[in-house]
């Protein structure tokens, strides 16, 4: 699944945005010092999102919205379209 797959699959699970979910994350005061459990723990608490696509919103939250190179164009299961990742949902593409 790319991780561009798990955010569009938080967002149908939340019917919130990857950008609302991180608004209201960095709100509460989690940011890219946070520790991944802490964060995992409030998204599961929250909302019943499981661990790998907590950690990939994690990752957005630590590293902002690019994909690691590797993974863009990539024949794997993890392979992204583009670098930058699309937080905005997905009625607005």
């Amino acid at each position: 699944m790319s991780y561009q797959a798990y955010l569009d699959a938080i967002e149908t699970k939340t019917g919130r945005t990857p950008r609302q979910l991180l608004d209201e994350a960095e709100g509460r005061g989690f940011g890219p010092d946070t520790k991944a459990t802490e964060f995992v723990t409030w998204l599961k608490d929250e909302y019943d999102v499981g661990r790998g696509h907590a950690m990939a919103l994690f990752g957005v939250l630590k590293n902002g919205p690019i994909v690691p190179a590797k993974h863009v164009g990539a024949a794997g299961s993890h392979r992204d379209e583009t670098v930058e990742l699309r937080l905005d949902g997905i009625a607005a593409r």
